[in-house]
């Protein structure tokens, strides 16, 4: 008997992690020429810039990062002067991150440009496809909760 053989290229969860892949690859180039960061210091900048003050728990949950990359961007984001941290006044070993004005500064240029980039990237696909594309997605974030 002939071993069961996985047709990778097919394989959804394969597809989902090459395609997400292939669109962070293409918009980190936008961020980078233009700010000089790196994914985790994107999404670090991104959710603070969303959700205002975090700790770092929050922000790795919130962008699916390990702790260790939030701990490096969030270093990196604060040698730039682009965040604080703030101790908890219940807990020490947590800190409240918060943008600057010099971090909620380069968010605000950031954004344009990430809209820019999401619609060019929908541009590609017809109304249909974009509409299947947006509750393919939802349905799979609800089931997958």
């Amino acid at each position: 008997m002939e071993p069961d053989i996985l047709d990778l290229e097919n394989f959804l969860p394969y597809r989902l992690y090459r395609l997400a892949d292939a669109v962070s690859r293409e918009f980190a180039r936008i961020y980078k020429d233009s700010h000089g960061l790196t994914r985790p210091e994107w999404r670090t900048l991104s959710g603070l810039g969303q959700h205002g003050t975090m700790t770092a728990t929050a922000l790795g949950e919130q962008s699916a990062m390990h702790k260790t990359k939030v701990s490096r961007a969030v270093a990196e984001l604060e040698r730039r002067r682009w965040l604080t941290r703030t101790p908890d006044e219940n807990d020490r070993r947590v800190e409240h991150l918060t943008l600057t004005k010099a971090g909620l500064a380069a968010y605000a240029e950031m954004v344009p440009l990430a809209k820019a980039f999401e619609r060019g990237l929908l541009a590609k696909l017809n109304a249909g496809e974009r509409a299947a594309i947006a509750e393919g997605l939802a349905a799979l974030e609800r089931n997958l909760a």
